[in-house]
């Protein structure tokens, strides 16, 4: 059993995996995800910072539901997140798509496929051989 202080609440709680945070915590944490989204659905040009300051959600939770492709932003903001490879703006997850293309492509390169089986050939017996045991 682990048994870990919560990060938003200072209570101790059996932590189970995942963000360490109390359930009372994760429940209040996803009513203000919802409350986020819904901003966003109503104002889909709103930058972050603008997000941020009508819900009261930090600019950095944002950012983290939008790198967890949670949220999707309706075009990319300058305030917003950056592709962690090149640093072009992005509406949503970590990589923008020319750097997930490339990335795909150069794994699907290293990884090589299995091959089908070789078929095995059928061993001929002679039926009419005497075999002796030992």
């Amino acid at each position: 059993m682990d048994v870990r202080n919560c990060k938003g609440c200072g209570r101790l709680f059996n932590y189970m995996g995942g963000q360490p945070l109390c359930q009372a915590c994760k429940e209040a944490l996803e009513e203000k995800f919802t409350e986020v989204k819904e901003y966003i659905y109503q104002n889909p040009k709103a930058s972050i910072t603008m997000v941020a300051e009508a819900t009261e959600v930090s600019g950095k939770q944002i950012k983290q539901w939008i790198k967890e492709d949670r949220l999707v932003l309706s075009e990319p903001s300058p305030d917003g997140v950056l592709c962690e490879n090149c640093g072009t703006p992005i509406c949503s997850g970590r990589f923008c798509d020319a750097c997930r293309n490339r990335m795909t492509n150069s794994f699907n390169s290293v990884i090589s496929r299995p091959s089908a089986p070789a078929p095995e050939k059928k061993r001929e017996r002679d039926g009419n051989r005497m075999r002796f045991l030992s």
